[in-house]
């Protein structure tokens, strides 16, 4: 058991973080399971419970539970067996007064006009800059002889 105040306020930190971290963990786990019975057996609310996976990985992700490396591996999984059975996924779930008021509202779409194009400008080149030249490098300056350490 730690003794210092300091790490025994982190251990309760960690305790109650440890808790919070398993409600999202066990939703997702809970949720990718389903998913993948559904997937198995071929019921028709497969794709319901794909999307109901993902978000809850997504969650976890979000909060920090899980990697989002780990979320994002575990979602293209799902979502290969998902297209492997080809359930449309793109497809949006539409409630039926929407349908119906979709139904009724017609969109005139207008064909875009011909748009004249200008003629282009001649465009003259840009002048290059002018080139410096080089300054010639002076040589290093020669240490005199004396200041050398004689030889011995």
């Amino acid at each position: 058991m730690a003794n210092i105040k300091s790490q025994i306020k982190r251990n309760r930190q960690n305790q109650k973080r440890r808790l919070r971290n398993r409600q999202y963990r066990g939703a997702a786990r809970t949720a990718v399971i389903e998913a993948r019975s559904t997937l198995d057996s071929g019921a028709p609310n497969t794709r319901e419970a794909v999307l109901a996976a993902i978000s809850s990985l997504d969650k976890a992700a979000q909060r920090g539970v899980i990697h989002r490396n780990n979320a994002s591996r575990r979602k293209g999984r799902l979502m290969r067996r998902l297209f492997a059975l080809n359930v449309p996924v793109g497809a949006a779930v539409e409630k039926p007064a929407r349908a119906e008021k979709a139904a009724k509202v017609e969109v005139a779409v207008e064909e875009p006009k011909a748009v004249k194009a200008a003629p282009k400008k001649a465009v003259e080149p840009k002048k290059a800059a002018p080139v410096k030249k080089a300054a010639a490098k002076k040589p290093a300056a020669k240490t005199p002889a004396a200041k050398k350490a004689p030889k011995k």
